[in-house]
């Protein structure tokens, strides 16, 4: 049994009939009315926790210093460097949830260049990509390249995780997150890129230059945070197990104080180079990350 979470970056406004129950995006139709509170459940299934190993298996053609930002992210997730707004301290939140602070760190990297399965995936394809680094205290992550076009890949989701049985009913899990720059930054690389519906506002200047990668960031902070509270389909959620908001897709389209549809909030700027980011990181990395869904408030906290 597959159970997989698709997210979206960015804060559409649709205010049309498109979204459906049975579907595993997130509810895309915004009412201009106040809605109640967010409250995630715990479903008293079992949750991630201790130290985990994200394994990565890089899907096409990435540069070198794309490999290395998004290393330098996972990596920054145990910073204990004493910045006011960090990496670290925006994944301490999850340390509220049951489990206590999770420790992440890099393991095993697989790179396939030579899209050994073909530039076309379907669901079925990223697992079997994702168990070539399966393992114990592991969440295996396939990250495919701008070229790689994935089964509902900017129509309904950004990134995805999800679990599945081997080895006698045991669970690994696993989770994928596409480089969207070619296909649908808009999409899944707001606000870095005009959003495709809504207020056309001008895009935040993303952190290396490299709006794709900053995008799959936003992504794998939210698949992560989905991973470790909700990993199979038992721990932290509101709404049905198959389209479940979690502890980032709670709080979509929110990355400071103030925001509203089409507006990511208040976030810091770079006075030289204009990039927008809300958390430093380990090598002096700057990152813009989502706002996580806080247990102890039951609000979505930012950094800003």
């Amino acid at each position: 049994m597959v159970s997989s979470i698709a997210i979206s970056a960015s804060f559409l406004i649709i205010f049309s009939t498109l979204f459906s129950p049975s579907s595993a995006t997130i509810p895309r139709r915004l009412a201009v009315v106040q809605t109640p509170a967010t409250v995630l459940t715990y479903h008293k299934g079992a949750v991630l926790h201790g130290n985990i190993t994200i394994n990565l298996l890089w899907y096409g053609k990435f540069t070198p210093s794309q490999k290395l930002v998004i290393v330098d992210f996972i990596n920054s997730l145990n910073n204990n460097a004493p910045l006011k707004r960090s990496v670290a301290s925006w994944w301490q939140t999850t340390s509220s949830y049951k489990g206590g602070l999770r420790s992440i760190h890099v393991g095993k990297q697989i790179s396939d260049e030579k899209y050994s399965i073909g530039k076309s995936l379907k669901d079925s394809d990223l697992i079997s990509l994702a168990s070539k680094s399966k393992g114990p205290g592991v969440i295996s992550v396939v990250l495919t390249s701008a070229d790689v076009n994935v089964a509902g890949f900017c129509m309904s989701r950004c990134g995805v995780h999800g679990s599945t049985r081997v080895n006698k009913g045991h669970n690994f899990a696993y989770a994928w997150v596409g480089n969207s720059a070619t296909q649908c930054p808009g999409e899944c690389a707001w606000p870095f890129a005009q959003q495709m519906f809504g207020p056309q506002t001008p895009p935040l200047v993303a952190p290396n230059g490299d709006v794709g990668v900053a995008g799959m960031i936003i992504n794998l902070a939210t698949v992560l945070a989905g991973t470790v509270t909700n990993p199979y389909d038992g721990g932290y959620f509101q709404g049905p197990a198959s389209a479940p908001l979690e502890a980032v897709t709670a709080c979509t389209g929110i990355y400071g104080s103030g925001a509203f549809p089409g507006y990511p909030g208040t976030v810091l700027t770079d006075k030289k180079t204009k990039v927008s980011y809300n958390a430093q990181g380990v090598n002096q990395r700057k990152f813009l990350l989502p706002a996580m869904w806080d247990p102890k408030t039951s609000t979505c906290k930012t950094l800003v």
